[in-house]
């Protein structure tokens, strides 16, 4: 049994803290605030800021994990090297953390020292030097924080008019101490998709699952569905790209890596995170014949893959808490265990939702809600030849079921 420290407790990290306790390992999740979705099925957990590094130290001090697993980007990255040093594993590895925790990091990388294909981008640290870089990038263009997650601060900027509030918006919206945007060059992609990038240890090869493709609203997932239709040309351009990245960072795990498909039929890398995928969540409905979770654990436990093959069709659609939702506990008196219905002001219509075969519900028991929030995701699947279109309606349908709110809901 190995001691496994989960830095970052959401709906990505509650999966993983499942399939690493079917096989038997013992967790301890962490996060900022308690109860946390993790927290609800692990063996222990620690409440703190890990931007706190003095913080983290002592958490992993005091449990002396072998293992670190990673779930978020507010971390005192630069800390993880020391614990690999001193002989504890840090999924996928302490440089890919580094790296990938910061936008600035993983594009130069990705660009300057792999030549891999991008959209053109400039840093900014002041409004000046912001506005300098869009009159060079032109309109439309992307802004990001270089330090966030789930589209916080991310905005589409049409004007000159609107780069005061872009760039105010971006710094707010950072997570951590990086105070620093990054301006890019809008893409006319026909698509976006993720391919889950699987590295594993002893020699065994890169795998890769079926590409997904997926929807975002304001830099945040909203739907996604597997498999994505690409010609075998792009797939092979995505895998070389994924493959080249993930070498360079090391270590072993699974990787999400986005992608946008020009209209011309280009792939161009976008960005990748170290870790489970916000859109692999599809995968939970059987698409695949093990989820992005397990593909996880097993490789960083060093289990072997035998393989990664299509069992269904999928899709997801984000159940979101409503715009007029007030922040408020959905514990219950009695404990600690979330419920998922007549809960104040939220209640989960799953009995509605649950009456269409092929459908699975998973709510994720955040303690608060707020407008805009993924409290939870719908699965639909069907057979491989299935009509995908069709599975991404139904399951957008069937999450506005849940709780009364559209998935493209603005926040």
């Amino acid at each position: 049994m190995k001691k496994i420290l989960l830095l970052g407790s959401g709906e990505l990290g509650k999966e993983f803290v499942i399939a690493a306790k079917r096989a038997g390992q013992y967790v301890i999740a962490c996060d900022r605030y308690d109860n946390a979705p993790a927290m609800q099925v692990a063996d222990e957990r620690e409440v703190f800021s890990m931007l706190d590094g003095d913080a983290l130290e002592a958490v992993v001090r005091k449990h002396q994990p072998d293992i670190i697993v990673p779930e978020i980007e507010a971390i005192r990255t630069e800390r993880l090297f020391k614990f690999e040093e001193e002989g504890i594993q840090v999924t996928p590895s302490a440089r890919a953390v580094n790296f990938t925790m910061n936008r600035r990091a993983i594009r130069d990388l990705a660009s300057r020292e792999l030549g891999l294909r991008t959209a053109k981008y400039f840093y900014a640290k002041t409004l000046e030097e912001f506005k300098t870089a869009a009159a060079e990038i032109g309109f439309p263009c992307v802004v990001k924080p270089l330090m966030s997650s789930s589209g916080h601060g991310q905005s589409y900027v049409h004007n000159a008019d609107e780069l005061e509030k872009a760039f105010n918006d971006a710094m707010e919206g950072s997570r951590g101490d990086v105070k620093e945007v990054i301006i890019e060059e809008f893409i006319d992609f026909d698509s976006e998709f993720t391919l889950l990038t699987v590295t594993q240890k002893n020699g065994w090869p890169t795998l890769f699952c079926p590409p997904i493709g997926h929807v975002q609203k304001g830099g945040d997932y909203r739907e996604s569905w597997q498999p994505y239709k690409i010609s075998d040309e792009a797939l092979r351009q995505a895998q070389t790209m994924a493959d080249k990245v993930t070498r360079a960072l090391t270590g072993a795990g699974i990787w999400g890596v986005e992608f946008f498909l020009t209209k011309q039929g280009e792939v161009i890398f976008s960005e990748l995170s170290p870790r489970p995928h916000d859109t692999g969540m599809v995968t939970l409905g059987h698409t695949t014949n093990l989820s992005e979770f397990e593909l996880h654990f097993r490789a960083v436990m060093g289990l072997p893959i035998a393989g990664i093959h299509l069992e269904h069709a999928g899709a997801s659609a984000v159940i979101l808490a409503p715009k007029d939702v007030a922040t408020e506990s959905q514990q219950t008196v009695e404990g600690s265990a979330p419920s998922f219905s007549a809960v104040s002001p939220l209640s989960y219509r799953l009995d509605e939702a649950l009456t269409e075969d092929r459908t699975r519900i998973r709510i994720f028991g955040k303690p608060e809600a707020h407008p805009g929030r993924r409290m939870g995701v719908v699965l639909c699947y069907g057979e491989v030849g299935d009509d995908v279109n069709a599975l991404r309606d139904k399951a957008k349908r069937l999450a506005k079921t849940v709780l009364g709110t559209d998935p493209y809901m603005e926040k």
